[in-house]
């Protein structure tokens, strides 16, 4: 990860702060709800393996107040170089983020086991963040959709929160998954 300093906003949300200095919390950061967390320091990971092969899955069950899922979204995830898996959901001819652009998004969060961990959906209110400052994973994949599309992930752990994870919620080595709605591009 480069030297960023992970950082969490919301519940658990998916907030990484590049380097941001304070990432302590509420007093450092007067009239945002939410408190966000100082993480250990950067991470090691593996390479990503060689041979993905795409995989199939279940389509996603959808949380309350998610848009459609298309009816010809694909039966399987799609493998990148990097090791995330994705699977467009919703097309859409928006415009595509830059890895640089602020975001608005409406998502959910879980573990292998299905064991939710965050959802903007609970709160009711996409979430805004810069997309430059989100695990690698999510900064990845949403470069894949355009504003209105929705996007499925599974983003390995060197992708993610990495070995040591964000206990209590996410464990160490955690692969995660998202749906995720892009609502706007700024």
């Amino acid at each position: 990860m480069n030297g960023r300093r992970v950082c969490l906003s919301g519940a658990m949300g998916i907030l990484l702060l590049a380097g941001l200095p304070g990432c302590e919390g509420l007093k450092d950061h007067p009239g945002k709800q939410d408190p966000i967390v100082t993480a250990p320091a950067p991470i090691e990971s593996d390479p990503p393996p060689k041979d993905l092969k795409p995989k199939k899955a279940p389509l996603p069950d959808l949380p309350a107040g998610a848009g459609a899922i298309d009816a010809d979204a694909p039966e399987e995830l799609t493998p990148t170089a990097s090791g995330l898996f994705y699977r467009i959901l919703r097309k859409s001819d928006g415009r595509k983020p830059e890895a640089t652009d602020r975001v608005v998004a409406h998502y959910r969060g879980t573990l292998d086991d299905g064991t939710q961990f965050d959802s903007s959906y609970e709160r009711n209110k996409p979430t805004p963040f810069a997309l430059n400052e989100v695990v690698p994973g999510w900064t990845e994949g949403l470069q894949l959709i355009g504003e209105g599309g929705m996007i499925e992930l599974e983003i390995p752990w060197p992708l993610a929160y990495g070995a040591a994870g964000r206990p209590p919620k996410i464990p160490p080595k955690a692969t995660l998954h998202f749906l995720i709605e892009l609502k706007e591009v700024r």
